[in-house]
């Protein structure tokens, strides 16, 4: 039990929950932390062979069954998640991205055929993917996508952008949707297919050492086989958003984690006014309120994984847990700054990295306000949307 624990949650996972829990923090510890500010500044990652290693420890679609994934629990993979988080959020993207975005949405929803090309080399590493949903014009609108794909003949052709997409700038395969003349459909798209352009994004304050960039698809050509069969309608991309925000959920407390353990390993060994910081009532107080909300995250978390375990999770379930532990995460990440003092703009420590970080999980997959009227529509039975 650590300091941390103040309910013992730590009790109520499973012996495989915390082994795997185990082997996944001393991944990050070796592989990630030591090079991790370092990613960050630079706004380069080595994201490839971050992969593959994730991929022999079977983090990569973690929570799927066959094709050579782990098949392991809902819980399981949101505690791999935490630990991931507490690296970095960039880390946890690649992650996420790749196993509860791209892998779900062709184990859902592609042909026998797609996922053997693409599962197995995704689970181990070797191949990437990415999930093209989001658009220029269109983020939290995605009913409004204005790609397109119609039919030529026996092939499709495939005409839009793709905005803020994780992973684009180095996949092998992205998930596209576009709208037809049947209602919305995805296609598992190679990205070496020619006319199809994916740029990197630069210059960002947030989620630095992750990759991400914009699709253009100028009159793509793909054969019938791309499409995903049973995707039909925007229901399939939004089922795929509820897998990803269920690992957002849990990862949002690593960071905070993170964040918490630095500062009160800094407030009980810097001495102000000749006493150590965490001796102050006004630190204690501060310590006091996060540790509390951050155990209250953790057993919501617990409590949606064993929800999805059971089969019993709903989307607007997986809503409170994003809505509340972001915004949490956020808060806990910003009062630790404010006791690092001016250490809590440097490098040196995570905490600063970690804020900026979850500014933008704050708005990924759902911002705080479409989650809020997601939940207020299943309180009120009224749809806000519009």
């Amino acid at each position: 039990m650590t300091p941390l624990d103040l309910l013992d949650i730590d009790a109520s996972l499973d012996e495989e929950e915390r082994q795997i829990r185990a082997v996944v923090r001393q991944l990050v510890d070796e592989r990630v932390r030591p090079h991790v500010a370092g990613w960050y500044e630079d706004g380069r990652v080595p994201a490839r062979e971050l992969a593959r290693e994730f991929g022999k420890l079977g983090l990569l679609g973690m929570h799927l069954t066959g094709y050579g994934c782990a098949g392991a629990s809902a819980v399981a993979y949101g505690l791999a998640c935490l630990e991931l988080e507490a690296g970095d959020s960039g880390v946890r993207s690649l992650v996420s991205v790749q196993g509860s975005l791209a892998m779900y949405a062709i184990w859902r929803y592609g042909s026998e055929e797609q996922k053997q090309r693409w599962l197995p080399a995704m689970a181990a590493g070797e191949a990437i993917g990415c999930f093209g949903l989001t658009e220029p014009d269109h983020g939290s609108d995605p009913a409004s996508m204005a790609t397109r794909a119609r039919r030529d003949g026996d092939d499709w052709i495939l005409t839009g952008s793709k905005m803020w997409i994780t992973n684009a700038p180095i996949a092998d395969v992205g998930v596209i949707w576009a709208r037809t003349d049947e209602g919305v459909r995805g296609f598992a798209v190679p990205m070496d297919t020619p006319r199809v352009t994916a740029r990197e994004i630069r210059h960002k304050m947030s989620l630095r050492a992750s990759l991400t960039g914009e699709i253009a698809l100028d009159d793509v050509r793909l054969p019938a086989d791309a499409r995903l069969p049973e995707a039909t309608g925007l229901k399939a991309p939004l089922s795929c958003l509820t897998e990803a925000r269920h690992g957002i959920v849990w990862g949002a407390l690593g960071a905070a984690r993170d964040c918490l353990e630095t500062v009160l390993s800094y407030a009980t060994t810097r001495t102000q006014f000749g006493r150590p910081l965490a001796g102050f009532q006004l630190t204690q107080a501060k310590l006091a309120d996060m540790a509390v909300e951050w155990n209250k995250g953790l057993l919501l978390a617990l409590h949606l994984g064993r929800l999805a375990d059971a089969g019993r999770l709903r989307p607007h379930q997986v809503s409170v847990g994003k809505l509340n532990n972001v915004r949490e995460a956020l808060e806990i990440a910003r009062q630790c700054r404010t006791i690092l003092g001016a250490n809590g703009v440097s490098g040196e420590y995570p905490v600063m990295r970690h804020a900026n970080n979850l500014e933008s999980v704050l708005t990924y997959e759902g911002t705080s306000e479409i989650h809020q009227l997601v939940i207020g529509q299943q309180l009120t039975g009224l749809s806000a949307f519009a």
